[in-house]
């Protein structure tokens, strides 16, 4: 009897145990179910821990000398030299420089020039006969800096007639622009003249090229020359230039037979060939006109107040 109810008496404690177990077990399966690893590494299976060393077995922990802090970071690497990655080369020594050579330079650290004769013609006129005209440009220097000189002028039976001379610094101040700052020299047809130049030279939008300079003299004089022209490629050798100048002046000057205000003007066209980049004959017609006093002072002296020529020349640079 006494054997019977202790049997029953285990029994009804392990069905208490089961029944209480698997209601549990089942909510832990569903919750693990619905759980989402925190991250990829969450998801991923533990990777076991190494077995051991049988090497470590024995050793006591406590021998093992554990540094305070992390062994200081190496010194940092001495700066490098300009000349540090090219194997010791420079741009005076080496292998590929002898002896005695110049050095080579980079482009902005050169001087260069160049000279342009725009204008080298005779012009004919039916009324005023015939004469030579130059209109010459020429520069020396570095991308920024240069000196530049402008000269322009006419003789006519062997004499100068009118000339104009300029000596400029120029200086790049934008992309295809240079300011320009210096003197002006005007001689023949009268009295010297000298001047205090400054203006722009650069290439405008469209491809015009453009001049505009201001001038101050001595007894207040001043004046104002601008001048554009344009070539238009009508093949690869065939260019037709036409061109544009104007000049203004602040005050008369009798002497040289101006007067203030718009002075004269000339307009031109010129059909060129060329022959190679640098040398190209030309044909053209140019108009020129005297207006305001400058026309009436030459009337006086028993000049046209305008006139239309026909030019030939060349045009070359070097």
């Amino acid at each position: 009897m006494h054997k019977t109810i202790h049997t029953r008496f285990h029994a009804s404690i392990l069905a208490a145990a089961v029944a209480a177990a698997i209601p549990a077990s089942a909510r832990a399966m569903d919750m693990q179910g619905m759980a989402m690893p925190a991250s990829p590494a969450a998801a991923m299976p533990a990777t076991p821990a190494p077995a051991p060393d049988a090497s470590m077995a024995g050793m006591n922990m406590s021998d093992m000398a554990i540094p305070a802090s992390a062994p200081p970071a190496p010194a940092q690497a001495a700066a490098s030299t300009p000349n540090a990655d090219s194997g010791g080369y420079t741009l005076t020594t080496g292998p590929y420089i002898p002896a005695g050579v110049k050095p080579p330079r980079l482009a902005d650290q050169e001087s260069f020039g160049s000279v342009l004769v725009d204008r080298l013609e005779r012009a004919y006129s039916h009324d005023s006969g015939s004469w030579t005209t130059y209109d010459v440009q020429a520069w020396y220097g570095r991308d920024f800096n240069r000196a530049v000189l402008k000269a322009e002028g006419q003789a006519s039976q062997g004499r100068l007639q009118d000339a104009r001379t300029e000596l400029l610094w120029g200086h790049a101040i934008a992309a295809y622009w240079d300011s320009q700052l210096g003197l002006r020299h005007d001689n023949g047809g009268g009295p010297d003249r000298n001047w205090l130049a400054f203006g722009v030279q650069g290439l405008a939008p469209y491809w015009f090229n453009v001049e505009a300079t201001g001038y101050l003299g001595d007894q207040g004089r001043s004046a104002l020359r601008l001048s554009a022209s344009y070539e238009l490629l009508l093949t690869q050798r065939v260019v037709l230039q036409p061109q544009l100048e104007l000049n203004a002046y602040g005050k008369d000057d009798p002497a040289r037979g101006i007067g203030s205000g718009l002075s004269d003007a000339a307009a031109g066209l010129r059909l060129r060939y060329d022959i190679s980049r640098q040398f190209s004959p030309y044909i053209g017609v140019e108009w020129r006109g005297r207006f305001g006093r400058t026309g009436d002072m030459a009337q006086a002296a028993g000049e046209r107040r305008d006139t239309t020529d026909v030019v030939a020349g060349v045009h070359f640079w070097f």
